[in-house]
């Protein structure tokens, strides 16, 4: 919580003793899984600057586990157990089909591209993997690796003061891994995810407090210096002057908070876009929150650089066919606008999007209708980023089993979004705690993309 004293200037002792007349709260936030100030939080420029260029990354992830061969490789020549019941539709792209489910998508074809072999997934409900090509395990003792959001917050820094580089929109869910946005691992809490819940959304707002109040910084930063060294006897929060100045150009800022505010937006977007309702098939997942690829495309032009989302609940053990129906409807409204938006105001080779779940389903549909758990193969949407679009990379065989044309390792997938942030991850890495530097993955980007 960010805190201004009263004009006297004296300072307060904290806990218990303190009265709550004797400050002025104005920032209170939700930073990553750990509820502390937004100035102990916010990040310091990063050593190497601002980037010349504003490129970003959305990652949208599908929890759960979509199924693979009901989207983006339909097996039309299987036996019945194994085709179930949708059919391929043409796209714009001469002999590139997708299923039916998505007709919007279908006509935009020539600007995004489909893996249908991605390989290298884990049999875990968890969004880790996806967001950043490792599994929670490695290198756990010391924090765990870097979700690429925050990698690319301690690598590019800020595109503006006002404005984390890294934003997670994911909504809590009862089965906690599906609504991760992605951990900071071993770069510690000041390159989490901004996460602007409801409550955060209205702390960042001034609520009556002038801007007059706020002008000397030198006054504020010295009285915040002191706090700390009250409070952080055991020296967990560290660079606070810097994170101060952050949380200051943030709150004297209506830029974040605008971007979130959908009232802003012409309404003929939003409409574009739907809100994702009635919610279906959600149980212990998340809502199929259609406004948050829009909030995601508002908040990339106020300067974030990636934000992350999760988008429907996929775990389809029963009635796999019907969830697809409702989730994938939904996704084909709202993505097929992403992606208009995004090439109508000149971003989409600029703005790299991903849509992809932690694994894929069983090729045998059960007794329920539904798929199971299947790691074996799954597969992934990419578009802008200045990919090579307009294709399919990879096959499964007749049966959509496993890979058998151009297995496309996971790490691959996320080495392609690092590539089109301008991070060569054959030379880049980042320092760890124990003073070793750590490759940011340990593949190459899709080589038929860039």
């Amino acid at each position: 919580m960010l805190s201004i004293f009263g004009q006297d200037g004296s300072s307060r002792s904290y806990c218990d003793k303190t009265s709550r007349r004797s400050f002025l709260q104005i920032g209170g936030m939700s930073f990553g899984a750990t509820a502390i100030g937004l100035p102990q939080l916010l990040r310091a420029e990063s050593d190497q600057g601002k980037s010349n260029s504003h490129k970003a990354v959305i990652q949208i992830f599908l929890g759960g586990g979509p199924p693979h061969q009901d989207m983006w490789d339909i097996k039309a020549d299987a036996p019945s157990e194994i085709r179930g019941e949708f059919r391929a539709i043409p796209t714009n792209v001469p002999g590139l089909q997708i299923c039916e489910v998505f007709p919007k998508l279908a006509g935009l074809m020539d600007k995004a591209a489909v893996i249908r072999s991605v390989v290298g997934c884990k049999d875990r409900h968890e969004s880790y993997q996806c967001l950043s090509g490792w599994i929670p395990d490695d290198l756990k003792s010391i924090g765990g690796r870097p979700a690429i959001g925050s990698a690319v917050s301690k690598l590019l820094g800020v595109v503006d003061p006002a404005v984390p580089p890294f934003v997670g929109l994911a909504e809590r869910s009862s089965h906690v891994p599906w609504s991760d946005c992605g951990a900071a691992g071993f770069l510690g809490a000041a390159h989490s995810a901004f996460k602007p819940d409801g409550p955060g959304i209205e702390n960042m707002k001034l609520n009556g407090i002038t801007l007059e109040r706020l002008q000397d910084r030198k006054k504020l930063l010295t009285s915040l210096d002191g706090m700390r060294r009250d409070i952080d006897t055991s020296g967990v929060i560290e660079g606070m002057d810097a994170f101060s100045q952050r949380a200051l150009d943030v709150l004297t800022s209506s830029k974040l908070v605008d971007a979130l505010d959908l009232s802003k937006e012409d309404p003929e977007v939003v409409a574009r876009y739907g809100d994702g309702k009635p919610y279906q098939f959600q149980y212990d997942g998340v809502a199929t929150r259609n406004d948050h690829l829009l909030i995601a495309r508002r908040l990339v032009e106020a300067g974030v650089r990636v934000v992350s989302l999760s988008f429907g609940r996929w775990d389809s053990h029963g009635k796999n066919f019907d969830m697809v129906r409702d989730h994938g409807g939904k996704l084909d409204q709202c993505l097929s606008a992403l992606i208009q938006d995004l090439d109508m105001r000149g971003m989409l080779d600029d703005v790299s999007i991903v849509v992809w779940g932690e694994f894929g389903r069983t090729p045998k549909i059960n007794k329920e209708g539904g798929r199971d758990h299947w790691p074996q193969v799954s597969c992934a949407f990419m578009a802008g980023g200045g990919i090579r679009a307009g294709q399919a990379i990879g096959a499964t065989n007749r049966l959509g089993e496993y890979a058998t044309l151009r297995p496309v390792h996971v790490q691959e997938v996320i080495a392609t979004l690092y590539h089109n942030l301008g991070i060569n991850v054959a030379t880049t890495a980042l320092t760890d705690p124990t003073g070793r530097p750590q490759f940011l993955v340990e593949h190459e980007p899709i080589r038929e993309l860039i």
